[in-house]
């Protein structure tokens, strides 16, 4: 079919007309056919049954009943009227109840005729019905509908304004009826046959108005196949694009600097993941396309020093490099452990944050410009454009999820080609994620801890249990170790939370009269904070209260408990973070988590998880499966995961299909010039013109 007619504006579509265009528009982002086709439902109703009055369960389910109307009454109320019908059939009587829309319902009812009515039952001296959904049995025997009914995504403010899901289904049949359901095919022949795909009208058509339950499944396995191949196309061909067309600057050579440190100044020695992701990297610069590789690795797996000896190798051949962190704690810890361990090597290394005065400044840009500045370590200050390099060949980026694609780009213009980028997170991302949201990037793993490490010990324990687990505590601390202790901060609430830990560290106080406490919350000036940390961090607090501003990246050998209060408001890649913030010395370290005994069934998976396994990738697992994609990433990355009816997780074996299938018709065929690609070049194209992944799939 002429694919313009789905670019037909909404307002067009017999039924719609204008105000509804602008609600459709405004709540559920439709405003073309093809969005609207691309509307799919969240589930289906099975209407072949029809039950009695007397069979009514008091369940509140969904039931469908053939009767007739008797009798209409409205009854006053507090607020306002309600109307009431009396629904009756062979075995008893019910009550119709609307709240809203009266006038035009009572004009509309036909008394004495046979209806089929659909909706939620309630109990109260006897059954009723709210709003329910209202046919004609005459209409009703004669629809295009079949008994698999679907359920579309609404709003409170559609169902407000009369359009229902009855009110959807009917404008998506007249689309149908006005496109004559012709879609012309996205996928190629040698696909469709080898995955026995049925084809395109087919699928749009069960998915609206399934069949069977046999056509229904068949139709979802087609269009999820399909949205999920042209993310991976997408990905894979940018990653292909990128490695032919996007010089990098080649780094042959490995000198002086990384064998000096590899051979005289390494503090341990390297694990073999650390060994294979190296080897990895050093297969990346050593050839004339840009790297671009994200480095996933536990806390405290070594992605520093991977870090670093990849910085050597850029010095090594005569570039500079430079390390961006999300905060200045943090920005300032890689810079002092980057300069203890190359203080021998005679290297020029500085630090750039909000902070530096305009005199360090000046001296920075100067050594920066003239090439005698080796690494530079920061914050986004970093992306600032006076910031200028003499020849720039890599960049790092610490905890990647915490910058926008918009500065991870002004890296990319501080030279005439672009950098060596390696992007670095702590946060484990599950295979199947990486796969989506990282698909253009080559990925490395950190899998194993350095030797000497101890795993964390970590229990759950009950509010009842606390002045055992303050023993526990003052125990440690005269064995000379530190501890945490930490209180939620969820966003809606900052004065309830706040309270909460002024709460908890005026008992602390009284709790530890003779130890010094630090306190640390999102509150404080930032000066304060860093006053407060590096205090703790030399060791003249034994104590540090604090919100989840301490979840990234400050290293504290010393300190060896982790206590997190109400661990049941935390998501598990957060309790999982805190809890990498002990462990860094050879001490055996402990996580406690602190819960109420009322716990959901989701909060008890989660502390079970972190109390059976230390693996970042398990637990990440877990969560995904838990919270779903979007949340896990947050809103800035989930863009490529607007899925419109694939889940990544429970559509994890499609994914991988697709991705095997994308890449074996980009190995075959790059430019996608054959014949036989010619639907599927066209459909990228469409897909590249309107951004938005799914207005080029019909």
């Amino acid at each position: 079919m002429k694919p313009n007619i789905l670019q037909t504006p909404i307002d067009y579509l017999k039924g719609v007309g204008s105000s509804r265009a602008d609600l459709l528009r405004k709540e559920l982002g439709i405003h073309t056919y093809q969005d609207l086709i691309n509307l799919f439902p969240n589930r289906y109703i099975d209407k072949t049954q029809y039950y009695k009055i007397n069979q009514l369960q008091r369940n509140g389910s969904e039931v469908q009943i053939l009767g007739k109307i008797v009798h209409l009454k409205t009854v006053e109320q507090k607020r306002g009227k309600r109307l009431v019908a009396k629904f009756i059939d062979d075995t008893g009587e019910m009550e119709l109840v609307w709240f809203r829309g009266h006038k035009w319902i009572k004009e509309s009812i036909k008394l004495n005729t046979p209806y089929v009515i659909f909706g939620k039952t309630k109990y109260y001296n006897g059954f009723n019905m709210p709003h329910p959904e209202m046919e004609l049995y005459e209409d009703h025997k004669k629809k295009l509908s079949t008994a698999m009914q679907p359920v579309y995504p609404s709003t409170e403010k559609l169902a407000n304004k009369g359009i229902t899901n009855r009110v959807i289904n009917k404008i998506m049949q007249q689309l149908f009826i006005e496109t004559q359901a012709r879609f012309y095919d996205t996928l190629s022949e040698d696909i469709l046959k080898e995955l026995k795909l049925i084809p395109k009208n087919e699928a749009l058509f069960n998915i609206h108005f399934p069949k069977s339950q046999e056509l229904l499944s068949k139709a979802q396995f087609r269009l999820k196949f399909e949205e999920l191949f042209y993310i991976q196309l997408q990905l894979i061909s940018k990653k292909i694009v990128r490695k032919h067309k996007i010089k990098g600057f080649p780094f042959p050579d490995v000198g002086h600097y990384f064998t000096t440190f590899y051979k005289n100044h390494l503090p341990f020695d390297l694990t073999n993941a650390q060994k294979r992701v190296i080897k990895e990297i050093r297969n990346d610069i050593g050839g004339s396309a840009q790297m671009n590789r994200l480095l996933q690795g536990d806390v405290g797996s070594g992605k520093t020093i991977v870090a670093l000896m990849t910085m050597l190798l850029a010095i090594d051949n005569g570039f500079q490099a430079c390390l961006v962190a999300p905060t200045a704690i943090l920005a300032a810890q890689h810079f002092t452990g980057i300069q203890e361990l190359v203080t021998d090597l005679g290297l020029n290394v500085k630090l750039l944050m909000g902070s530096t005065t305009a005199k360090e400044r000046k001296q920075l840009h100067q050594e920066l410009e003239e090439g005698t500045l080796h690494i530079l370590v920061g914050t986004h200050a970093l992306f600032e454009d006076k910031v200028k390099f003499k020849n720039l060949g890599l960049a790092i980026i610490d905890e990647q999820h915490r910058f926008g694609v918009e500065q991870r780009s002004k890296l990319w213009h501080k030279n005439t080609y672009p950098p060596h980028i390696l992007v670095m997170t702590a946060t484990p991302i599950p295979r199947t994620l990486a796969m989506s949201l990282y698909g253009d990037l080559d990925i490395s793993v950190i899998d194993e801890l350095p030797p000497g490490r101890k795993p964390i010990k970590t229990v759950h324990r009950y509010d009842s249990n606390r002045l055992k687990v303050f023993k526990f505590i003052k125990d440690e601390i005269l064995k000379g170790r530190q501890a945490y202790i930490v209180y939620p901060l969820i966003q809606e609430s900052q004065t309830l939370d706040y309270k909460d830990l002024m709460d908890g560290y005026e008992s602390i106080c009284r709790d530890f009269p003779n130890y010094e406490i630090s306190i640390v919350h999102g509150q404080m000036k930032a000066a304060d904070k860093d006053y407060e940390m590096d205090r703790f961090v030399k060791g003249e607090t034994q104590i540090m209260v604090a919100t989840t501003v301490i979840e990234v990246g400050v290293n504290v050998p010393n300190a060896s408990v982790m206590i997190i209060e109400s661990a049941e408001r935390f998501g598990l890649s957060q309790l999982h973070q805190l809890r990498g913030r002990v462990g860094r010395g050879a001490e055996q370290s402990y996580c406690i988590l602190m819960t109420s005994h009322k716990l959901s069934h989701d909060s008890i998976t989660r502390l079970e998880t972190m109390t059976r396994t230390n693996d970042g990738f398990e637990i990440a697992e877990v969560d995904l499966k838990l919270r779903g994609p979007g949340d896990l990433m947050g809103t800035q990355q989930s863009g490529v995961l607007n899925l419109k009816i694939a889940d990544i997780v429970k559509d994890n074996d499609i994914l991988k299909m697709a991705r095997h299938y994308a890449t074996k018709v980009l190995k075959e065929d790059p430019g996608l010039k054959m014949d036989k690609h010619k639907v599927i070049l066209y459909t990228y194209r469409q897909m590249a013109k309107h951004k938005n992944i799914w207005n080029y799939i019909s």
